[in-house]
């Protein structure tokens, strides 16, 4: 049943498409008929713009077919160089993927995050859960850099910072990938939240350290301090298992990417609020001035640029 409904979530898209070109066609035909043609010409422009529009993304999601390309996501966005405005930076980042995910009508959890010392987040961890999530999402990975003038800076200067952006698939459950319970440390803490009646009691988060990788992963969304666990170990098969495939298939910069430090020179696109604005992203050259709506989640542009031009090698 979970096939069938994968297989009518591709196929209905297109067939809807067809029945709009149909309509679109009938509308020609009554304009062709009316005494004043130009009557009907907006109502036909509109139309076949929103189906140029509809196409383009079914072409989009016709490149991914990536063996994990239709998984769901985990994402993290971590701070780098940049301090104060860098966390800023990734609280930033966090908003505009949730705009993104809810634009495509994916469910995301906050499984976990670390607020900053002054402002903005260290870090945060998202479970994006729908269709072809992951095949979207892995555009995302890289370092990300941020020029505006700093609202910390007092005296109103112009701020680059950074924050980098991961993304791994979530691997299904009969992945085979064997983990030592020796080779795990576990600690658990109290969730951070809303304070009064709500704040957490007990000890719910729980953070997992994979001993010889020195992998942690960490989840604290969950009220059940079990269920964290569960998900936390999810998160540590996908990354165990992600690794593993990159040793078989001896290609470590395929799925992740090449790692690199979340500083200047390294990042993959730019987001310039001042003295102009433009976000660009290196690695294709996309580009758009409308940084308000990419930060409102409007990255499907530069997403599908990445698709287009990275289609054939795996990434």
């Amino acid at each position: 049943m979970q096939e069938l409904a994968r297989l009518e979530s591709i196929v209905t898209p297109w067939q809807e498409v067809r029945q709009r070109l149909d309509d679109t066609r009938v509308l020609l035909e009554l304009a062709q008929e009316e005494d004043d043609p130009e009557s009907l010409d907006a109502d036909l422009q509109t139309e076949l713009t929103a189906v140029r529009a509809k196409l383009a993304e079914l072409e989009i999601a016709d490149l991914l077919s990536g063996e994990h390309d239709a998984a769901n996501a985990i994402m993290e966005v971590n701070a780098g160089a940049g301090g104060t405005e860098a966390c800023d930076w990734v609280q930033m980042l966090v908003r505009m993927y949730l705009r993104w995910a809810e634009r495509h009508r994916y469910k995301v959890d906050i499984l976990d995050e670390t607020p900053g010392e002054v402002a903005g987040l260290k870090s945060a961890t998202l479970h994006v859960q729908g269709l072809n999530a992951y095949g979207y999402l892995k555009a995302e990975r890289g370092v990300h850099r941020l020029v505006r003038i700093s609202p910390f800076d007092a005296a109103k200067r112009r701020h680059t910072s950074f924050a980098s952006v991961d993304v791994i698939p979530e691997v299904e459950e009969d992945v085979e990938v064997e983990i030592n319970p020796k080779e795990l440390r576990i600690d658990t803490y109290l969730s951070s939240g809303a304070g009064g009646q709500n704040v957490q009691k007990n000890e719910t988060a729980v953070r997992i350290t994979h001993l010889p990788t020195g992998i942690v992963v960490s989840c604290q969304n969950e009220r059940s301090q079990l269920k964290n666990r569960e998900f936390a170990m999810k998160m540590l098969r996908a990354k165990l298992g992600e690794i593993q495939r990159r040793e078989q298939e001896a290609k470590m910069a395929e799925l992740r990417g090449e790692q690199r430090a979340i500083e200047w020179g390294n990042q993959i696109r730019s987001y310039v609020f001042q003295p102009y604005t433009l976000v660009k992203d290196h690695r294709t050259n996309a580009e758009t001035g409308n940084i308000i709506a990419v930060m409102e989640g409007e990255i499907d542009p530069l997403i599908q640029a990445y698709l287009s031009q990275f289609r054939g090698n795996g990434q």
